[in-house]
């Protein structure tokens, strides 16, 4: 008897990713149809009003109409998220620079708002690694973010942010400035076919710590992996034992360096994984301003908001969807 030759449902990893891929196409489809509907209903109203020569219906008609440009522009923002990795989950780590406990609380304020922003979109926040500043605020965290197009829209954050504001751990109440850096990856499941020589890695591991969840635990249990050819290090605490921690920190490990070997041109690696920037003046891709007036700045789109408690309580997309746009018209971040 002849055997069938595999099928594509015998391959999980395959399935589960077409499966979402099909989710995602069938909730486009469904927002498209309640824009259309939505757009039907406001024409009704526009006739109902003209009709019955009701002026008090302008303002629920305006709200209606408001409404529904918003989400078409949510909508055609969606459209371009076409990139390989722009449907994936995305991985960020937030590191904070030079200024002590000033620029660890920054940090704090900045994982906050990304984890605000996440739960806005409904998606899942993962802490994989996490370090206490030494008196307030966070030295530095490796989260991830979990949801269709996570990566897509995140990519747009990768770089140095710049706080400038009277700090409260300033006896003198003097203005202070401070940056945190930010790296953003796709979280890439399949398996990737990347060679690494294991004398090539040096693995540490060390006592996890933080407010990482409840299956953080005190024993020496997470796991830094450096890849000393590139430098390049990742590090995980947050699954239940050494060897899962281990597993995560080299699938994160495989999916930079197949990045790094993908983008063999420098120039074009920025489009994946942004330019290494120092964290300091002259390198940061967006300011936050809260003395002596208040405005947040992204430096490559000219995108400004003075609502900076809006934004630092998760209303990035304005931001965000900037920068797509920006992109879309053929901008590079190292223009």
């Amino acid at each position: 008897m002849e055997m069938e030759a595999p099928g594509f449902w015998d391959d999980p990893e395959r399935s589960n990713q077409k499966m979402k891929e099909l989710k995602n196409l069938k909730d486009t489809a469904e927002q498209m149809n309640q824009l259309q509907t939505q757009y039907e209903d406001i024409l009704t109203l526009i006739e109902m009003g003209n009709e019955e020569n009701d002026e008090s219906m302008a303002a629920e008609i305006r709200g209606e109409l408001d409404d529904f440009l918003a989400k078409f522009e949510e909508l055609r923002i969606s459209t371009l998220l076409s990139g390989e990795y722009d449907k994936s989950n995305a991985i960020l780590r937030l590191n904070a620079g030079a200024g002590g406990t000033e620029s660890c609380d920054w940090c704090g304020m900045l994982y906050r708002m990304y984890a605000r922003w996440a739960e806005r979109k409904g998606f899942g926040v993962e802490v994989l690694d996490y370090l206490d500043g030494d008196e307030a605020g966070i030295k530095s965290v490796t989260f991830q973010i979990n949801g269709i197009n996570a990566y897509g829209y995140l990519k747009s954050e990768r770089g140095v942010h710049r706080l400038v504001r009277i700090s409260p751990f300033n006896a003198q109440g003097k203005r202070q400035t401070s940056f945190v850096s930010l790296d953003v990856m796709p979280d890439i499941e399949e398996d990737l076919d990347v060679d690494i020589d294991e004398k090539d890695l040096r693995i540490d591991t060390y006592r996890s710590s933080g407010a990482g969840g409840q299956h953080i635990n005190k024993t020496s249990s997470a796991v830094r992996i450096t890849h000393i050819p590139t430098g390049t290090v990742v590090q995980c605490q947050n699954e239940r034992s050494q060897f899962q921690n281990k597993d995560k920190a080299m699938q994160m490990l495989k999916a930079k360096l197949f990045l790094l070997k993908k983008e063999a041109n420098v120039e074009k690696l920025s489009d994946i994984r942004g330019e290494v920037k120092e964290i300091g003046w002259g390198s940061q891709i967006r300011s936050y301003v809260l003395q002596p007036y208040t405005m947040v700045k992204d430096h490559r789109t000219g995108v400004e908001t003075g609502n900076v408690d809006a934004v630092l309580d998760g209303g990035l997309d304005p931001l965000i969807n900037g920068y797509l746009k920006w992109v879309s018209v053929g901008k590079k971040e190292t223009e």
